[in-house]
């Protein structure tokens, strides 16, 4: 271990290395951010200030607006300073703690989509017991239990990262400190890291997918017992926006955290489709599949 250099900071490779193509970059990304804080605020706002939006579902709503907030900010800033930086550095305490709220934010949001899942079965299969089954108390609960499993994910995972040794090389292959990207800067070995970011990921896949997919089996029984196309359609219509960010987030982040980390340029962009995307799409899904949503819009904006 005397023969290794040890560091203070990590280098950010990012998208590009090309200045032309970053200053697009910066363009491009600025714009995406300040949509997704403007659309995920207009939606928590429209959620909140219209009393017909009170009910469980919008309940959930606004909080996923929140996290997707969150989410977007924990990396967004930094990326944006990085485009227009000549030294796209940041310390090993300052990445450890992105790398802890990056877990953070995206564990409770897999929860909490897991949890509409079941607000939606509840809305298709029992709808005169919905407000009964999904009362206050419960969302309340599922929330605090998709926080609280967030952080206790990112904590278990970030503690152990102290056990290793960065030396030699500090450059990252990646626009932000994702955990998978830190183990190949490791001097010690990260394997025992490795084992338990996959197996975590493996345990709350365990703990979110099966009410996930008992929810839409159901849904989808359910659909096909209704005579009529219309009411079908309108079944489905409420169920098609959450199976979408279901989806979009599901596919990309399970596959990133399960899987090897490589440094490749395909994982920058499996990145990038769950952290920056999504949060981006989610609250023009919900709005533009959502007749009450948009009828808000339009009461608040009158």
């Amino acid at each position: 271990m005397n023969n290794f250099t040890f560091f203070t900071e990590f280098i950010l490779l990012g998208l590009s290395a090309d200045c032309h193509i970053q200053t697009l970059l910066f363009v491009l990304f600025l714009g995406i951010y300040l949509l997704t804080l403007m659309g995920n605020l207009v939606m928590i706002l429209v959620i909140i200030g219209d009393s017909h939006l009170h009910i469980p579902m919008y309940f959930f709503l606004g909080h996923l607006s929140f996290l997707d907030i969150c989410f977007s900010s924990v990396t967004m800033p930094q990326m944006l300073q990085n485009f227009l930086s000549q030294k796209k550095s940041i310390s090993v305490w300052g990445c450890i703690t992105q790398s802890f709220f990056f877990l953070l934010s995206g564990c409770a949001e897999a929860s909490l989509l897991s949890a509409m899942a079941y607000d939606r079965y509840a809305a298709v299969c029992h709808p005169l017991l919905y407000t009964m089954v999904m009362n206050r108390p419960l969302c309340m609960v599922m929330v605090s239990a998709a926080w609280v499993m967030g952080f206790l994910y990112s904590l278990v995972n970030n503690l152990f990262i102290h056990k290793l040794h960065f030396c030699g090389s500090n450059i990252i292959s990646h626009f932000c400190c994702e955990l998978p990207s830190l183990f190949p800067l490791s001097c010690t070995d990260p394997t025992a890291n490795k084992f338990l970011l996959s197996g975590s990921s493996g345990f709350l896949g365990l703990l979110t997918l099966p009410l996930i997919l008992f929810s839409y089996s159901r849904i989808i029984s359910a659909i096909l017992n209704i005579r009529s196309s219309e009411g079908q359609a309108k079944a489905f219509s409420t169920c098609s926006s959450h199976l979408t960010v279901v989806l979009l987030f599901y596919g990309t982040a399970l596959f990133r955290y399960i899987s090897p980390a490589s440094g490749s340029v395909l994982e920058r962009v499996i990145s990038i489709q769950y952290s920056v995307i999504t949060s981006l799409l989610n609250p023009l899904i919900y709005s533009l599949k959502n007749q009450e949503v948009k009828a808000a819009l339009q009461r608040m904006l009158r």
